[in-house]
């Protein structure tokens, strides 16, 4: 099987590659070679590849940025997803896409599952959401992923930020009324490789199309996510919990984002928690 695989440098990306290896040849091409803000360059580098499989974690993810930036945000996010799924649909392939917790409210403190009613609060948000639409209406063989909090070793993450500024200062001020789970880039990636192991024909993508939400088990604040970094980080910089009105930003972040992987856990395999795969990440 040929594999296109998108923002093969990003941080979910770039631990796809390593995960697809062995499903098949895999064909990555990062932003230089196919801009997703460049829709002809998107469909050109499909038709020369024909893929049978369509792998796409590239994205815009400037959640604050989007804002300022809403014509971008939508090209990236829901036309090129688009595009993806028409180009793949005319070869008779299929798609695998990532979304976002961020297509919810956040006003609900329970887990949110997949047919429960969306409703993004922010640019972004609304972006991801018509990404997942435009490849609905395609009509094309797809698995589409929510996951939520993305964090990892490499790329620009909230991991990666808090344990530079832990070095920097005595003190770091964080948000603690905005609920999630944290999710590895490369627990996203070997899920996704362990699903596509037991893809079959026509049939299976018949029947196993649709939207799984894929993020840590378990939940927790950015507060308390600080905490566990610096506790497994032995960094004695303090934290101190605050609202989210202590720190405004131009996108509104909902206030309840957890996800429900059950489904995905029923039918395919089991996710981690929040902690253990943070455990298995900074070690």
């Amino acid at each position: 099987m040929k594999i296109l695989l998108t923002g093969s440098t990003g941080q979910v990306g770039y631990e796809l590659e390593r995960s697809l290896q062995g499903l098949g040849e895999v064909v990555a091409v990062d932003r230089s070679r196919m801009d997703l803000a460049n829709l002809d360059q998107v469909r050109s580098v499909i038709r020369e590849v024909k893929p049978q499989l369509i792998v796409n974690p590239a994205a815009y993810t400037a959640v604050d940025k989007a804002e300022s930036e809403p014509d971008l945000a939508f090209r990236i996010n829901a036309e090129a997803p688009g595009v993806m799924a028409e180009e793949a649909k005319k070869l008779g392939a299929a798609l695998v896409h990532y979304s976002t917790d961020y297509v919810f409210p956040g006003d609900d403190p329970g887990a949110r599952v997949e047919a429960d009613a969306t409703g993004p609060m922010n640019v972004y948000g609304a972006s991801k959401l018509a990404g997942e639409q435009a490849i609905a209406a395609a009509g094309v063989p797809h698995l589409i992923f929510r996951t939520s909090w993305v964090y990892g070793m490499r790329g620009k993450n909230f991991l990666l930020t808090m344990l530079r500024l832990a070095k920097e200062r005595e003190e770091l001020r964080v948000v603690n009324d905005q609920h999630g789970a944290p999710t590895w880039s490369r627990t996203i990636a070997d899920t996704t490789a362990l699903v596509l192991a037991q893809a079959g024909g026509a049939e299976w993508w018949a029947e196993n199309s649709g939207i799984y939400h894929l993020s840590s088990q378990g939940q927790t604040t950015w507060f308390g996510f600080t905490q566990a970094i610096l506790e497994q980080a032995g960094s004695a910089c303090r934290v101190v919990p605050i609202t989210s009105a202590e720190y405004p930003v131009p996108a509104k972040r909902p206030e309840f984002s957890v996800l429900s992987s059950q489904r995905l856990m029923d039918k395919f395999c089991r996710l981690p928690t929040w902690q253990e795969a943070l455990r298995l990440c900074m070690q």
